[in-house]
């Protein structure tokens, strides 16, 4: 299908999400790739992972960008030749990207009860405002903090940053739609506001370096 979702989220900041239904050719078609690009794609084995990256790049000519457009730091952290900032994330079926003028983060996961079996690894201080009763609402909250997690990780991009010793998610409602998280990590002292949606059975966050 085409463009799943396209919305402002802050002056200057825009988020758009792609629902991955076509096939590689259909998604392939119009998009111009770099060689390096073209063998990293070669070399996964994974069709669904292909999707992703054609998917990315459609979502990045929706606001005039292409691969040739893209490069990624020694980090890891992708970044766009004219200084705009990108965060990319892909799960399963979606893809979605946050482009503009701040620094951001963004993820998108599964919602699934293995994460309440792996909590222990990712949550600390969020336990005591945590409710394991009732169990759905349990694991779409701990989606959330780890979707905080990852998309702060994305955004500040320190190596060594722990998302269970230095990042706190701060008590939130499903209802909410929003919240925010604590950093403390080296020099870093920081509280980052996300905002959050759940569709078709996924949840996406994103965070914005600065308060909305």
């Amino acid at each position: 299908m085409p463009l799943y979702k396209s919305v402002t989220i802050a002056p200057g900041m825009q988020l758009l999400i792609w629902k991955i239904t076509e096939s590689i050719d259909e998604l392939a078609t119009g998009v111009r790739l770099r060689d390096a690009c073209v063998l990293k794609m070669e070399k996964m084995y994974s069709e669904q992972h292909r999707k992703a990256l054609l998917a990315v790049r459609r979502l990045m000519q929706e606001v005039g960008y292409s691969d040739l457009d893209l490069y990624y730091g020694p980090d890891g952290k992708p970044h766009l030749t004219d200084g705009t900032n990108i965060s990319i994330t892909h799960s399963y079926s979606f893809a979605a990207i946050i482009i503009g003028r701040r620094n951001s983060g963004i993820d998108m996961e599964m919602q699934r009860e293995k994460v309440v079996t792996i909590a222990d690894k990712f949550v600390d201080l969020e336990f005591a405002f945590l409710d394991p009763t009732p169990m759905e609402e349990y694991m779409r909250k701990l989606i959330v903090i780890w979707g905080v997690k990852e998309a702060i990780y994305k955004m500040v991009s320190r190596k060594g940053l722990s998302f269970k010793q230095h990042i706190n998610v701060h008590p939130f409602e499903i209802t909410d739609w929003e919240g925010t998280a604590a950093v403390k990590f080296e020099e870093l002292d920081e509280t980052y506001p996300f905002r959050f949606d759940e569709i078709e059975g996924f949840t996406m966050v994103y965070c914005l370096e600065e308060l909305l």
